[in-house]
């Protein structure tokens, strides 16, 4: 199913990176012109075609793409030299580059090799200048690709990711007040499973932008995104499960009272620089009342104590999956997400513990 374009946001991603193909194949047919080379045009193909991937793949694209010229030049003298037929010759050389290629995991070279075969096969030609004028094409379009590559802008989806975080903490803190609110035996205002429907979707949207982002960039650290809106998910899904525990309960027990009460308390602490070893303690303070209190007496009864149990044991596994997240930071990430007085300008609700 086709994904479409809906958002300013992804609006800006497109006009920048036709903007940024428009350019660089353009400027690599120019260079290739002014350096006399035959089929100058198709540097701006190459452009176009390493221009399309994330710096980090750009760079690996142009290092595989250089290595496998050299085998596209070989098997294009071997194939188109010893048969005249240029559609047979022509088959036979796809069908080599390509098995070549997906053998050693270089897949994404053959739309180049396949463009610099055509060249070969025209031409017939494989003198030593013939094959360094086909290098060059494969140099100028993978070095205007690289150049152009190292224009992104950083700051602006660093900011979306951020105030990504935002609303999905505000989407969580919602959720769990809904669930509070059940619990407490008052009139659900809004559809649960809706509102952890569309957080799901939201959050695939922002695992994407956060590796689009660490993909674009040299440092190993934006993987903290990543791995946050991951964190993210794990708790979502513990929601879920705990939403589909709290409509088993047919009749609300008044230990429900105590673990609405938590679930309030735990909402102010959904946030991103709060390590929940508070929480966590509060939590097992409550596993210790709740196994003080008098046995139930009814099998209702037992049942809906049991669920309780069962909820409390989700929320103890959404606490722990952020405990993890936490203990899984390293110094730089602690360093520049938050321990920086800078971090707490881009929360803009400091909690931290």
């Amino acid at each position: 199913m086709k994904r479409e374009i809906t958002t300013k946001k992804e609006w800006k991603k497109v006009l920048l990176m036709a903007l940024k193909i428009a350019v660089g194949s353009s400027a690599a047919i120019y260079v290739a012109q002014f350096l006399g080379l035959q089929n100058a045009a198709s540097a701006g193909t190459i452009a176009m075609l390493t221009l399309v991937t994330t710096k980090w793949e750009t760079v690996r694209l142009s290092l595989y793409r250089i290595i496998t010229y050299v085998i596209a030049a070989v098997l294009a003298g071997v194939t188109f030299h010893l048969l005249d037929s240029q559609w047979i010759s022509y088959g036979i050389y796809i069908f080599l580059l390509i098995a070549v290629s997906y053998a050693f995991g270089w897949k994404a070279t053959v739309s180049v090799n396949a463009v610099i075969g055509t060249h070969f096969l025209i031409h017939r030609d494989f003198g030593a200048a013939f094959v360094w004028n086909e290098f060059l094409l494969v140099l100028i379009g993978i070095t205007a690709a690289l150049i152009l590559n190292l224009f992104y802008d950083y700051r602006s989806l660093r900011n979306d990711l951020v105030r990504s975080m935002r609303r999905t903490e505000d989407q969580l803190q919602m959720i769990l007040g809904e669930l509070a609110a059940y619990l407490s035996d008052k009139e659900m205002q809004r559809d649960v499973w809706a509102d952890i429907r569309d957080l799901e979707a939201a959050l695939q949207d922002y695992i994407r932008d956060a590796c689009e982002y660490q993909d674009n960039t040299f440092h190993s650290h934006p993987g903290y995104y990543i791995d946050y809106f991951e964190m993210r998910m794990k708790q979502l899904n513990i929601l879920h499960n705990l939403h589909y525990e709290v409509k088993k309960i047919r009749k609300i027990p008044a230990q429900a009272k105590i673990v609405a009460e938590f679930i309030l308390y735990l909402t102010d602490y959904v946030v991103e620089r709060n390590s929940p070893e508070e929480q966590i303690g509060r939590l097992e303070q409550i596993f210790r009342e709740m196994r003080e209190e008098p046995l139930p007496v009814t099998r209702d009864e037992f049942e809906n104590r049991a669920v309780l149990y069962h909820i409390l044991m989700d929320l103890e596994e959404f606490l722990i999956v952020k405990k993890r997240f936490v203990i899984g930071l390293n110094e730089t990430q602690r360093y520049l997400y938050w321990n920086r007085k800078e971090a707490g300008k881009d929360n803009g609700r400091e909690k931290e513990r």
